[in-house]
């Protein structure tokens, strides 16, 4: 979902699925080579239509988009992934050569990555989004717990997820009151419909927001649909096989969040296992919302792979 300030009409509705279909086509390539006729391809539009619907939705042009992207994909490695190096790290994210991985990265964070504090990053983006979400009095609710603590009692299990079509609305600026929400509404409408509102839905967060300004965090709300194809608004996005370390959460959205801090800091190091290049997910227990907005039952996924030394 791109821009919900009013309702699109039927041609713009076209432009939201095709551009859709461009994002997800940079998402699963984004360690290729972007080249604009081949995205503007896949959309179905010529290069310089393609460029200006693009940049119109996403404020953002596709060059602007996906340099960030690989930018902040390259902050996740650090932060979470093996222990690679600077030179493996730009490879992996699609960057042409070191050199042009730390031009980039100078030019987007004021230093090249060799001397960048991640830590102290992070918990600058950390307390900007927490002044957005977190609820007067209740901000202490969202601290960070010291490494291995656990007051929770949450224990991980290893699953082995077969592949998977998602029916999706996207949502931008996903941290808005009630943009996401709203979008779960619309695609149950969809979902009623097409027979599968009974099935899996699941809650995508493409953007770790202590990397990504809350602003730009995408959400994709989905549902398992295995013969859907994109209508409108209505994406559909084709997810492989995966294992994935699950936690089970019943409670609010800071119970969430200190179970995804505590796969990171705690559970994760020690397990033998680093994130895998998928984002972490919401397998909701029924319906989404179905329990109102301050109590939530699902699944918090983590995707994850064998490490490597």
């Amino acid at each position: 979902m791109l821009d919900k300030s009013c309702e699109p009409t039927a041609s713009a509705l076209d432009y939201v699925e095709r551009v859709n279909r461009a994002i997800d086509y940079v998402i699963q390539n984004l360690g290729h080579p972007l080249q604009l006729d081949v995205v503007a391809k896949v959309a179905c539009f010529s290069p310089f239509h393609f460029h200006r619907v693009f940049k119109s939705l996403l404020g953002e042009s596709l060059s602007q988009f996906v340099k960030r992207l690989r930018l902040e994909r390259a902050l996740a490695l650090m932060s979470h992934g093996r222990k690679q190096s600077l030179t493996e790290i730009a490879l992996e994210c699609g960057f042409a050569s070191p050199s042009d991985f730390s031009r980039s990265f100078k030019q987007r964070y004021g230093v090249p990555p060799s001397v960048f504090d991640i830590d102290v990053f992070r918990r600058e983006r950390r307390e900007e989004w927490l002044d957005v979400v977190a609820e007067p009095g209740k901000k202490h609710l969202l601290d960070v717990l010291p490494a291995g603590a656990n007051p929770d009692g949450f224990q991980v299990e290893l699953r082995r997820l077969p592949p998977r079509r998602v029916a999706y609305i996207r949502v931008i600026d996903s941290f808005k009151p009630d943009a996401t929400p709203r979008a779960a509404e619309q695609l149950m409408r969809w979902a009623e419909r097409a027979g599968v509102a009974d099935g899996q839905w699941l809650g995508y967060m493409w953007d770790d927001p202590e990397i990504v300004a809350h602003e730009l965090c995408r959400y994709d709300v989905g549902v398992v649909a295995p013969d859907a194809s994109a209508d409108g608004e209505v994406g559909v996005f084709d997810f492989p096989a995966m294992t994935v370390a699950q936690v089970e959460v019943r409670g609010g959205i800071d119970l969430e969040m200190r179970a995804l801090e505590w796969l990171f800091r705690s559970w994760l190091p020690a397990s033998g296992y680093v994130p895998a290049d998928q984002p972490c997910f919401e397998a909701w227990i029924g319906r989404p919302f179905q329990h109102g907005f301050e109590y939530f039952e699902l699944y918090a996924h983590l995707p994850v792979t064998r490490g490597t030394m």
